[in-house]
């Protein structure tokens, strides 16, 4: 941490909360490299693993090690925080905290957030329930019930093998889509409605999304056949897709999603279900230093 860092974070006083069970430990082991490095240059911390504050009131930041699940299950549980917020990546899926920061280590990340002023990041509200990567209906949820496979293994490659797991035999759903601009009623394949450019661990599912536009990216896929599947879902995962003739790209700060039957989906890795989904934007909802 360089010296100039270090004057700077004299005047801070950091809430540590940590998951210890977000990338089998792998949380845990980062958040006590931190505490080191805070403690080392005299800067004051309090380390909540497992047990977390009822408000932050005594704190200038609070620094989150965890994945997608952790990041979306804080700011559920403090829906209302104001203090400046840092994600370290510590899960199996980091796709917020690359969204962030991009593909560093915790060191380098560490310097990123000592030097980086608070800014405003939008959040989605799903149903009642806030997120920051996004939400998958249909076949995204199909996949979260791999999730023991998803963790296991770890990351983008777990997902990626649960994907191939499941592409097999998913059938399509009819949904029923509704903005301001947009309209559909038609069998999908994919229905995705993202803040952040890539989910899964890593696969761009929106790569025009923008975490502080005030819009969510809404994706959506009509059927394939089983070849058509496996011959675009590398393409797909670079993110190179939405010119497709059967990928539709919309954007929007209001979607309403309406399924023939119960479904599951999910939202920022986390499992959900239900027949219908009403998502908003909440533009600037939480400040993070990035």
């Amino acid at each position: 941490m360089p010296y100039i860092y270090c004057t700077m974070m004299l005047e801070r006083k950091i809430a540590l909360i940590v998951n210890p069970l977000a990338g089998k430990g792998k949380a845990t082991q980062i958040a006590g490299l931190l505490a080191g490095k805070l403690y080392h240059h005299a800067v004051e911390y309090t380390l909540f693993n497992g047990e977390w504050p009822e408000h932050f009131n005594s704190y200038t930041d609070a620094w989150i090690i965890g994945g997608d699940g952790t990041i979306n299950y804080f700011i559920n549980k403090y829906p209302d925080i104001t203090i400046p917020l840092a994600l370290f990546k510590g899960g199996t899926g980091d796709d917020f905290a690359c969204a962030l920061y991009g593909e560093v280590d915790w060191k380098q990340q560490l310097d990123l957030i000592v030097a980086a002023s608070a800014k405003p990041v939008d959040a989605g509200i799903c149903n009642g329930k806030l997120f920051l990567v996004g939400a998958g209906l249909g076949f995204e949820g199909e996949i979260l019930k791999s999730m023991n496979a998803i963790r296991l293994i770890g990351g983008h490659f777990g997902y990626y093998l649960a994907v191939l797991r499941k592409i097999f035999g998913f059938k399509e759903k009819r949904f029923k889509i509704s903005s301001d601009d947009f309209n559909c009623d038609e069998k999908l394949l994919l229905v995705e409605i993202n803040n952040t450019r890539q989910t899964g661990g890593g696969f761009l599912i929106s790569p025009k999304a923008v975490i502080n536009d005030g819009l969510l990216d809404l994706v959506i896929s009509k059927p394939l056949s089983l070849l058509q599947r496996l011959k675009y879902l590398p393409i797909i995962e670079k993110g190179n897709h939405l010119s497709l003739p059967f990928i539709k790209h919309v954007t929007g700060t209001k979607f309403s999603i309406e399924c023939e039957q119960i479904i599951s989906g999910h939202m920022d890795g986390e499992m959900i279900t239900g027949i219908r989904f009403e998502l908003e934007v909440l533009k600037g909802k939480f400040q993070f230093l990035y």
